[in-house]
This record gives C-alpha cells, structure tokens and sequence, in this order.
C-alpha cells in the first residue's frame, strides 16, 4: 500500500467520518471505513450508506445517496465526473483538495436525499 493511497485514504476517512452519529460505523480498519443507515426495506437488515476502500489500482469512495439520487450526480464538476466509475463510486490514485471539498458537499447532500427517502432518520 503506498503512502499516497493512505492518505488519500484517510481524507475520504475525514469525509466520512463527520457523519457518525447519523450513521453507525460498520468497519473501521486501516484498508476500509464504511457507515451503514437505516434498514433495507425488503430484507430488513442495515444497509451500506457509503464508504472508502484501498483497492490494487486506486481509493475509492462509495455513496449510495448518488444511487438513490441521480439528481445528484447533475451538479458534479466534469473533473469529479471523470473520477465515478458506475453510479456511485469515486476513484483516487492521488489527493485533490479541490474534488475533496466536491466529494464533501456531495456526501452531505447525499444522505439528506438518503433520509428523504425514508433509510436514514
């Protein structure tokens, strides 16, 4: 694991981490953090809310807000644009302030449409 990756990493961590409370940790390890919210309404059991992951290649950061909420996705620069890879993923090789501070008000926005639509409190 490079050092770039973890920092990286622990940015996305820092993102996440503001949200607890809201949210309840799930796993909190040196490769992976994720939050889970509220209950899946067909199997009923926590469903994941969004997190950070080391991967080979990259870091990414996951939120099921995008997902759930396409309209999101309307407001990305074209540069945070260029880093999903799906709906709801985000991949980093390298830190960026600027798509960070993106990914920090879209990761607020994302679980207020999360909680309009009934998973998170």
């Amino acid at each position: 694991m490079s050092a770039e990756f973890e920092a990286v990493f622990a940015r996305l961590h820092g993102i996440l981490q503001k949200h607890v409370g809201r949210l309840s940790v799930a796993e909190d390890s040196p490769r992976r953090y994720s939050l889970e919210c509220g209950l899946h309404p067909v199997n009923k059991k926590p469903m994941p809310a969004a997190w950070g992951e080391i991967g080979k290649g990259y870091v990414s950061f996951h939120h099921m807000g995008v997902y759930a909420c396409a309209a999101l996705r309307e407001g990305f620069s074209p540069q945070l644009q260029a880093r999903m890879q799906g709906k709801s993923c985000f991949n980093f090789k390298v830190r960026d302030e600027t798509l960070f501070s993106e990914l920090e008000k879209m990761t607020a926005g994302g679980f207020d449409a999360l909680r309009e639509a009934g998973y998170l409190p």
